[in-house]
């Protein structure tokens, strides 16, 4: 039996910095912008939080977040 050759159903460790991931992301996210109403997507999730359903909203988010091990500080930039 020949254990140098890497299992064909295992996927190659690309690890950080992962292109083939990165180029699938980029092609998701292109796809969506190209195929959706992403203008239309935002006013209705704006008046979504500014109308009545906002402070259910902002509820679920603090929920989420409780779970969460802390905030991006990306987000605080």
């Amino acid at each position: 039996m020949d254990t140098d050759k890497p299992k064909a159903d295992k996927p190659k460790n690309e690890g950080e910095g992962n292109r083939t991931a990165d180029a699938q992301y980029r092609r998701g996210v292109a796809d969506h912008v190209k195929n959706h109403d992403v203008q239309g997507d935002a006013a209705r999730a704006r008046e979504a939080v500014d109308g009545p359903e906002g402070e259910e909203l902002r509820k679920a988010e603090e929920a989420g977040k409780s779970h969460a091990k802390g905030e991006d500080p990306q987000l605080k930039r």
